[in-house]
């Protein structure tokens, strides 16, 4: 432990996204293994549309899946409409050539994610222990490459200011009211001010522990800590808890005992592709909406399959493409301002494949935080087995903007040279390489959440929840817990279809 910091610190090497503890491949617990029928995506309803049904579900993303799952098993008449031709919305697998499933989108699961775990588990999909054993890499401008394990990184011109701002950051976060963040005393004031502003005003060494910080902003929201609003991310992690247990800094970003803990076999994708499978007939692909009216005590959803009319409406799709529907009447002015300052991310995940995860021969365990360059924040993202080997960089906010609109070929130079300058040259050889821009996806435009800029979280956010007419709003940003996570999705998905329930 470092001298530095106290032994029951909340700061940790595994609090700044590493890894932590001395668990490689857990025991993953009873089952069903992943199947060829596993990686196609389910066929959904063929054919005509039909003309009514009770409620229709826009978007099959975790959350609009819930909720018509919620919906179907109570008898309750329901069609789950999708703009894509696939599942999952933001969760998306990847199968490599290689052999093996990596994701491509959402991909964690940890302690107080009570909800994302009892539908995997009902689904049969299990989950495995990120790997974390070794040492990880530090890579600074100020004191070059060094391997550390146990403790923060080590570097002692941001461990005193690392430990004061996380602490007062927990701090405040305990006084957040989860479902109303917007209600506490100093909401205006921290709403008015970002995360980037409280550590310069905060810090001694604002430059240093702010590039620092990046490393998980970057990656958990796809922003730099000047384009987030403190009161939003105070919110964020006072929701990384669950009704008994509070949020913390180091639940919301730590491996061991945090949000990172641990991944499903087979990809996350399995879980909504398996629930997708028992819907059957009630989830119809490529059903973009472009139209919803409101009328007469019902309401019509026009979508590229035809026009279905409907009791109720739950609305489960990224705030832009909400946006992008034509409504009649018009959104409240409230809930129009809410989604027009509701940004999403700017992320893309880059992975590169290798015959074996050579970084463990060596003692690390695949975790690495650069202050510089395109692989700031990077991942042993090998699959259960670790055959293959496979190292994660998350590309976001500032170090997209710099690196993702390069030509393919440079950025992918860029990146390899990241992971070489953390494990060595063998990594600028890998086997297969690829990337996932979440930023060029039609259907979702960035990731891996939607953020709230300074000043726009207390006018606004009030609405997140509230109906409009009988069109109701899930997706994992309206989740009162663990928002923006896989978890978050299912909340919201459960939440909204009792809404629907209620009223019906």
């Amino acid at each position: 432990m470092s001298p530095l910091l106290p032994a029951d610190s909340p700061l940790s090497r595994r609090l700044l996204l590493g890894g932590g503890g001395a668990a490689t491949l857990a025991a993953v617990g009873t089952g069903l293994l992943p199947t060829a029928a596993d990686a196609r995506q389910p066929d959904g309803r063929q054919g005509r549309l039909p003309r009514k049904v009770d409620v229709v579900v826009v978007g099959a993303g975790l959350s609009g899946l819930v909720a018509a799952d919620q919906l179907a098993r109570r008898g309750v008449d329901v069609l789950c409409v999708e703009a894509r031709g696939r599942v999952g919305g933001r969760v998306l697998n990847h199968h490599l050539d290689a052999g093996g499933t990596i994701e491509a989108g959402g991909a964690f699961i940890g302690p107080t994610q009570d909800h994302i775990a009892a539908l995997a588990k009902r689904l049969g999909v299990r989950t495995f222990l990120q790997y974390n054993e070794g040492r990880s890499v530090y890579i600074s401008s100020m004191t070059g490459r060094q391997e550390y394990s146990g403790t923060v990184p080590p570097d002692p011109t941001i461990l005193p200011d690392a430990a004061v701002l996380l602490t007062r950051i927990d701090s405040m976060a305990a006084e957040i009211d989860v479902s109303a963040p917007w209600s506490h005393p100093d909401a205006r004031a921290w709403d008015a001010m970002s995360l980037g502003e409280f550590i310069r005003r905060n810090a001694v060494n604002a430059q240093g522990i702010g590039n620092l910080i990046k490393s998980w902003t970057q990656p958990g929201f796809g922003a730099d800590p000047d384009e987030l609003s403190l009161l939003f991310v105070l919110w964020y992690v006072a929701s990384g808890g669950n009704e008994t247990t509070a949020g913390t800094f180091a639940r919301s970003s730590d491996t061991s005992g945090g949000a990172q803990e641990s991944r499903f076999v087979g990809g996350s994708q399995l879980v909504p592709i398996r629930l997708a499978r028992r819907l059957g007939d009630v989830v119809a692909l490529k059903a973009a909406v472009r139209r919803i009216e409101q009328r007469d005590g019902r309401v019509l959803v026009h979508t590229r399959r035809g026009t279905v009319r409907a009791r109720r409406v739950i609305v489960a799709a990224p705030p832009p493409l909400v946006l992008d529907m034509d409504w009649d009447p018009q959104l409240p002015t409230d809930r129009r301002q809410l989604l027009r300052h509701m940004d999403m991310g700017q992320l893309m995940k880059c992975d590169a494949i290798y015959d074996k995860p050579f970084w463990r021969e060596d003692g690390l365990n695949g975790f690495g935080i650069n202050d510089a360059g395109a692989a700031r924040a990077v991942f042993d993202n090998s699959p259960p087995t670790g055959d293959p080997g496979v190292l994660l960089a998350f590309v976001g906010g500032g170090t997209w903007r710099e690196y993702g609109p390069m030509r393919r070929r440079d950025r992918r130079e860029a990146v390899l040279r990241g992971f070489a300058d953390m494990f060595g040259d063998r990594a600028l050889k890998p086997v297969e390489y690829t990337e996932q821009d979440w930023t060029q996806e039609r259907w979702t435009r960035g990731g891996p959440t939607a953020v709230h800029a300074p000043g726009t979280l207390v006018d606004f956010g009030p609405a997140i929840r509230r109906p409009f007419g009988r069109v109701h709003w899930a997706g994992t940003e309206t989740s009162t817990y663990w928002s923006g996570y896989m978890d978050g999705a299912v909340r919201a998905g459960e939440r909204a279809a009792l809404e629907v329930r209620d009223v019906l």
